[in-house]
């Protein structure tokens, strides 16, 4: 009878132990308002029972248990202030937890960007550098688009290309660090650093898994910066710590050789939370889909921030890029046949470099800000960066097409050349500005007065090995002059006759990749002057704001300083300006804004800071300071808006951007450059990105770009378009998480980019060829996989879903960047 007790205790104690109860309730805002899609997570103290869901379109919700006991429920919402419930279910019983209000999250903005960014959706609503002071997207007047670390992850982004491609009017010209904005390609090859300039040449492009976002911040942008790229400027701003403890790992797999592993972690060092920290590392191996083309890299960023109290705050962080892979100079094609040119006439995969050539960069960057408030309207910040950067390069690359001893071009010969190049740069930023506040009824006055300088030095030590052209019968290199044959040694090959080059032919139709024996090439030892190029600007700011009407007045004065073979036989060049910046917001309505400005641009001429068509052939024979700078203007019209409380940003635009002094000519013939160009760039762009749903974040844009030679040394090309830019521009990224109950945790995302045909960046006024790169449309796909409560997101990202053969862009025909083919990433992250 007692077993018979026993068993009968043990049934009812099993059902009592899988019964289930329901736990209801509703979400609602601060004002009562139901929240569609919160999510509602759970967890039983003291055991791994955890789940979750989303609230219905009236902001009901519903979950079901199968065991008392004490849990932990949070409800959290984009924008809102998350909550936590404390509730104990002792009885198997229904349990109703009624309304439950969620806050807005207003985010406060800091003075400096010393701390990092809590947000976690596509949306970035404020930038420090557009005006050196934090200020909302929506009362800029100028267009600003950011890419957030959220969406360069779900991308899969993990080099800066891919990041600001979603953003609307910019495309890459080829396959390294130019880009077009706006329809003007950029000129300049450092990289703006938390509102910094940087030096270097960015081959190799910057890993991304230590940025916070990138911003593209639209028209010239000289006001702030020591000098800028009219159409544009791209910025990184770096991850700063974060006041709660975050750490993530991730690993990534994927076609072309692809390895990769990140780690990120921050959080406070003390209770008290004055002393923050962040730590962030990256490694990659990588093949391309490319011949013997590598791109690996190892990325090591420590930062620290120290905020004793709310008038002081101090940040420092470092950045070791330490990259080796090649230099990855484009696809080249036959020569052109009948005046036509064939871009299927080799694979996309064809590269001239052999296995043994290499590019080595080695870069170290470190910055400093201190921040202080000596009153409550009046502030200080100072800011400093060092960076220094070395480069070792040996590198085969096309020089032009091939000729017989007739001069006629041969189109399946590539002639070649090799160099083997070192150069050293060191560069430091300095900025300082004083802020004051003033604020009486509805009027309000933010004043800056402040001093940057900058200094670029390209040290002692630079030059390199070359050998190129044809070789003379006395053992020179020149290029070959059919009208003196017997000047130049000669070769029988497949019985034609023709000169012998410094670096035997690349065989188009029959390619050779493998190591090649440089010791045998015929080099001449050049060296690379040093040059010094310093700037000092002087600035005051205001941005004043009546009612609902606001206004942001710039004025800036900016020296610069050129001395070419510094050290040396010095050439000292010097150039002044004054440059404004006009720009008037009207607040429509709490949520909408309309804005107009007007600013101009200012950029010297000069090898220290730009590497362009133009300042190719002064690369180490003298300064193009010489010569009127570049000068550009902006005029620019739009509108802002954030809609479904903040969750959704828009902005559309509709700007005019001239760019003159542009030098024009051959390259390499300095005596006869000149510098009557100029160019015009009009259309309208419209960026929109937040979240639509709780569950679906998407980004996207549109760009129309006219942009057309206006004054031009060869009469025929004034009318026509600008060397890589395109005149419509389209992308989209969307990720959506699903909501129903069976694919819980299961997200999908699509993309897609859309780029109008366009000229190669060196034609038509630089190059005499002139080839036109055919549109394409390209389109991504990704799922992704994350099981509630675990911090574990596995991603599946497939790139280029229909295998689409197309041209990123290209400088001149032997030079072209043709796009990756179908490839597959295989991403797992975890978050703890």
């Amino acid at each position: 009878m007692n077993n018979y007790i026993k068993i009968i205790a043990t049934l009812l104690l099993s059902n009592i132990t899988f019964a289930q109860y329901s736990v209801t309730g509703k979400i609602t805002d601060n004002e009562g308002e139901p929240i569609f899609g919160a999510t509602i997570s759970y967890a039983k103290k003291n055991t791994s029972k955890m789940g979750g869901t989303i609230t219905q379109d009236d902001g009901t919700f519903s979950f079901e248990l199968t065991e008392t006991g004490s849990y932990q429920i949070e409800v959290s919402y984009i924008g809102m202030k998350k909550i936590n419930v404390q509730q104990s279910f002792n009885q198997l019983k229904n349990y109703d937890l009624g309304a439950l209000k969620l806050h807005e999250n207003v985010e406060q903005l800091q003075s400096v960007e010393v701390t990092g960014r809590l947000r976690t959706d596509y949306n970035s609503d404020y930038s420090f550098s557009a005006t050196k002071v934090a200020i909302k997207n929506k009362e800029l007047p100028q267009a600003i688009t950011s890419v957030t670390k959220e969406l360069i992850a779900d991308r899969l982004a993990f080099q800066l290309p891919d990041a600001v491609k979603t953003v609307s009017n910019v495309t890459v010209t080829g396959l390294y660090n130019h880009y077009n904005i706006r329809g003007i390609t950029q000129a300049d090859d450092g990289q703006m650093l938390n509102g910094m300039r940087t030096r270097q040449y960015y081959f190799l492009q910057p890993i991304t898994s230590h940025l916070e976002r990138v911003e593209v911040i639209k028209g010239p942008s000289s006001v702030t910066f020591s000098s800028a790229d009219p159409g544009g400027t791209v910025n990184m701003v770096t991850k700063k710590p974060l006041t709660e403890k975050r750490s993530s790992v991730g690993f990534t797999t994927g076609s072309f050789g692809t390895l990769r592993a990140t780690a990120d972690f921050t959080g406070p060092l003390n209770d008290s939370k004055t002393l923050l920290y962040r730590f962030n590392a990256a490694f990659q191996e990588a093949d391309s889909f490319r011949d013997v083309v590598k791109n690996n890299a190892i990325l090591i960023s420590p930062s620290f921030s120290y905020i004793p109290n709310k008038n002081t705050s101090v940040n420092v962080e470092m950045i070791y890029n330490d990259a080796v892979g090649n230099l990855d100079r484009g696809q080249p094609i036959f020569g052109a046949i009948n005046g036509e040119y064939d871009l299927n006439s080799t694979p996309i995969t064809m590269n001239v470099g052999a296995s043994s050539d290499h590019y080595k960069t080695k870069e170290v960057i470190f910055m400093a800000n201190l921040n202080h408030k000596f009153t409550e309207n009046l502030g200080f910040n100072a800011q400093f960066m060092k960076q220094t950067w070395d480069e070792d390069l040996a590198e085969h690359r096309v020089d032009g097409t091939a000729v017989d001893i007739d001069g006629t071009v041969i189109t399946t010969l590539a002639r070649l050349r090799y160099d083997e190049r070192q150069q050293f740069w060191e560069t430091d930023n300095f900025s300082t500005y004083f802020t004051y506040d003033i604020k009486k009824g509805n009027v309000t006055n933010k004043l800056l007065v402040g001093y940057d300088a900058t200094r670029w030095e390209r040290k002692i030590g630079a030059g390199f090995l070359r050998a190129r052209r044809y070789l003379t019968v006395n053992g020179g290199q020149s290029n070959y002059d059919a009208s003196n044959p017997d000047n130049f040694q000669q070769m029988v090959v497949d019985g034609v006759t023709m000169p012998v080059p410094a670096v035997p032919h690349f065989n188009l139709e029959d390619p050779f990749n493998g190591a090649r024996n440089t010791a045998s090439y015929n080099l001449a030892q050049l060296s690379i002057p040093a040059n010094l190029n310093t700037s000092n600007g002087f600035y005051i700011q205001n941005q004043f704001k009546v009612g609902k009407f606001s206004a942001l007045v710039n004025l800036r004065y900016e020296s610069f300083k050129d001395i070419f073979d510094y050290k040396g036989d010095e050439q000292e060049f010097k150039n002044t300006a004054i440059v404004p910046r006009f720009g008037l917001t009207y607040e429509v309505t709490s949520n909408i804004s309309t804005y107009a400005t007007y600013l101009e641009g200012f950029q010297p001429h000069t090898n220290t800071v730009s590497l362009s068509p133009t300042a190719e052939g002064f690369f180490w024979s003298t300064s193009p300071s010489r010569f009127d700078p570049l000068e550009s203007s902006l005029t620019e019209v739009g509108a802002k808006g954030e809609f479904m409380n903040g969750k959704l940003f828009a902005n559309l635009a509709i700007f005019t951007i001239t760019q003159k002094n542009i030098l024009l000519g051959d390259t390499y013939d300095l005596d006869n450059l000149t510098t009557r160009g100029e160019q015009r760039s009009s259309g309208f762009e419209m960026d929109i990105s937040g979240y639509v749903t709780p569950n679906f974040n998407l980004t996207a844009s549109y760009g129309f770009a006219d942009a057309e030679i206006v004054e031009d040394a060869i009469e025929e090309f004034i009318g026509e378009p600008i060397g890589g830019a395109p005149k419509h521009t389209a992308n989209f990224w969307g990720r959506y998480d699903f909501v129903n109950e069976n694919l819980n945790g299961i997200g999908i995302g699509f993309g897609a980019q859309y780029v109008d045909e366009r000229f190669t960046w060196y034609n038509p006024t630089y190059d005499t060829d002139r080839l036109l790169l055919p549109s394409y449309a390209v389109f991504d796909a990704a799922i992704y996989f994350k099981p509630n409560n675990t911090g574990i997101q596995l991603t599946l990202k497939l790139n280029n879903l229909f295998d689409k053969t197309y041209w990123l862009g290209g400088l001149n025909p032997s030079r072209l960047g043709p796009g990756a083919p179908r490839n597959v990433l295989l991403n797992a992250t975890y978050n703890f």
